[in-house]
C-alpha cells in the first residue's frame, strides 16, 4: 500500500508543475545534445579523414616532405638508392577544382578536386587502393597517356560521371584551365580525388622537377627512426625536408581541431549545469509546496531514504527524458552540420572532406549518462530536504523549518578557488585551468 502511494506521489508531483519540469527536461536535452553532436562530427571526421590518408598513401614506412614549397626532384634519386629504403615512390599533390564538359569553367559550376601524380608502376606495391581500372574498350596503358585521370567514386557522383565510359572534364588551377579525359576509376575511398601520371601532371600543370611528398618503404629490420638518421646525414641533405609517417597527419589535424572540440564540450557542460540547476529548481519548489503530503507519508510509515529515493527518482525521471531527447536530437544536429558545414563546422581542419555520420553506442551511453548524472545531482539537495523533513513540525504548518540555516563558507570558499584558477597556465595546450573556474564560480555562485 505504502509503495503504491510512493509511486502515485511522485507520478502525480511530475505531472503537477507540467512547465517547469519540461523547461528541465529541455535543459538537460541541450547539455546532452551538444556534448553528443560535438563528439560524433568529431569522430564522423577523423574517421574519414584517417580513411583518405591511408586511401591515397597507402602504407608507406616514412615520408619526407618539404615545410615549405616543394622537394626537388632530384631528392629522389637519392634516397631510392639508399640501402634502407627498399621501395621510393614520388608524389605531386594539388588541390583543383573540376567541372564537365569541353571548355567548362566560365558557366558550368565546379567541385573541389584533389590531384594526385604518381608513378603508375609503383602503385601495386605502394599504394594498392590508387591502381588506375581502365574503362572498358580504353587502352591498358592510358595511365601513361598525357592529359588522362582516373576518377574515384567521390569524384565519379560530384561530377556526375557514369562508370564504363569515357568523358572529358576541365581541370581548373587558379586561373588557368586544362582540358583532360576520364580513362578509368581507382579504388580509393574518401572525398573527391583524380589519379594521373606524375610525369603528365608535372608537365600539364608546370611543375616540372618539383615533387610533394616521397614515400619510402624500409627494408626488413630498418626503422624509420634509424632511416630518418641516416637520410639526414647524407651530405648535401637538403634543409626543411620533414620526415613524417601517414598516422602523424591524422594526429596533427585532430591536434589542429582539439581546441574548437574542448570549447564547444565546454559549452556542453555548462548547459548541463544549467539543466542540473533548473531540476535543482523544478523539484526544491516541488518540495516546498509537497511538504504537508510528504510529512503524511512519514506518518503512514515512509522512512526518510524512502523519502530521499523518492525525489531522487523524480529526478532521475527528468533526466532519463532529458537523455533520450538529447541522443535524438545531437544525432540530428550531428548529421546536419556535416551536411552542411562538414566535419570542421567550417574551421577548415578538414579541408575537401564531407564524412558520413558515424553513430557509436558507446559515446550516446556516456553522454546519456552524463545528463542522467546532472539531472541527480540537481536533485539531491531537494532530496536531502526531504529526508530531513520534520513530520510534526510539518503537519503544524511550520513548513521545513528546522532551525539549521546552510553554511555560506563551500560557496565562498569555491569562487575564492575559481579566481585563483583563473590565474593558472594552459595545461596540455589548453586552458584547462580557465575552464575550471569557470565551473567553480557557477557552482560557488
Amino acid at each position: 500500500m505504502l509503495a503504491a502511494l510512493l509511486h502515485s506521489f511522485s507520478w502525480r508531483a511530475l505531472r503537477h508543475h507540467p512547465w517547469r519540469s519540461a523547461a528541465a527536461v529541455a535543459a538537460v536535452m541541450l547539455g546532452v545534445a551538444l556534448g553528443f553532436a560535438v563528439h560524433v562530427i568529431n569522430a564522423s571526421a577523423l574517421d574519414e579523414f584517417a580513411q583518405a590518408v591511408r586511401s591515397a598513401s597507402g602504407r608507406p614506412d616514412l615520408e619526407l616532405r618539404a615545410t615549405r614549397g616543394a622537394l626537388p626532384e632530384s631528392l629522389y634519386a637519392v634516397v631510392a638508392a639508399q640501402p634502407q629504403v627498399q621501395l621510393a615512390s614520388p608524389w605531386l599533390e594539388l588541390n583543383l577544382r573540376a567541372s564537365t564538359g569541353p571548355g567548362a569553367g566560365a558557366t558550368e559550376p565546379s567541385v573541389p578536386l584533389r590531384l594526385l601524380g604518381a608513378d603508375a608502376l609503383l602503385l601495386p606495391a605502394m599504394a594498392p587502393a590508387l591502381a588506375p581500372q581502365v574503362f572498358a574498350g580504353t587502352d591498358r596503358l592510358a595511365m601513361l597517356a598525357p592529359a588522362t585521370v582516373f576518377l574515384n567514386a567521390a569524384a565519379q557522383q560530384a561530377l556526375g560521371i557514369g562508370a564504363g565510359r569515357a568523358q572529358a572534364i576541365t581541370l581548373h588551377s587558379g586561373l588557368a584551365t586544362q582540358q583532360v579525359t576520364v580513362a578509368g576509376t581507382v579504388a580509393a575511398g574518401g572525398p573527391a580525388l583524380a589519379l594521373m601520371d606524375i610525369g603528365a601532371a608535372q608537365d600539364l600543370f608546370g611543375r616540372a622537377g618539383q615533387l610533394t611528398r616521397i614515400d619510402l618503404r624500409l627494408r626488413p629490420g630498418v626503422t624509420p627512426q634509424a632511416a630518418r638518421q641516416a637520410l639526414a646525414a647524407l651530405p648535401g641533405w637538403p634543409a626543411g625536408v620533414l620526415f613524417a609517417q601517414p598516422q602523424d597527419a591524422v594526429q596533427r589535424v585532430d591536434s589542429l581541431s582539439r581546441a574548437y572540440r574542448v570549447n564547444l564540450m565546454v559549452l556542453a557542460l555548462v548547459a548541463l549545469f544549467t539543466g542540473a540547476f533548473l531540476v535543482y529548481s523544478v523539484l526544491a519548489l516541488s518540495v516546498a509546496q509537497r511538504a504537508p503530503q510528504l510529512a503524511l507519508l512519514a506518518v503512514l510509515g515512509a522512512t526518510p531514504r524512502q523519502r530521499l529515493a523518492l525525489v531522487l527518482l523524480e529526478s532521475a525521471a527528468l533526466g532519463l527524458a532529458g537523455s533520450l531527447a538529447g541522443i535524438a536530437l545531437g544525432t540530428g544536429l550531428a548529421a546536419l552540420a556535416l551536411r552542411l558545414l562538414g566535419g570542421d563546422l567550417g574551421g577548415g581542419y578538414f579541408t575537401g572532406v564531407r564524412p558520413a555520420l558515424h553513430w557509436s553506442l558507446p559515446a550516446a551511453l556516456l553522454y546519456g549518462l552524463l545528463g542522467l548524472a546532472a539531472a541527480l545531482a540537481g536533485g539531491w539537495w531537494p532530496a536531502r530536504q526531504a529526508q530531513r523533513l520534520p513530520p510534526a513540525q510539518t503537519l503544524k504548518g511550520l513548513g521545513l523549518q528546522d532551525g539549521r540555516s546552510s553554511p555560506a563558507w563551500p560557496g565562498i570558499v569555491l569562487i575564492v578557488a575559481g579566481a585563483l584558477l583563473a590565474y593558472a597556465p594552459p595545461l596540455f595546450g589548453m586552458a584547462l585551468a580557465a575552464y575550471a573556474s569557470v565551473g567553480l564560480l557557477l557552482v560557488g555562485g
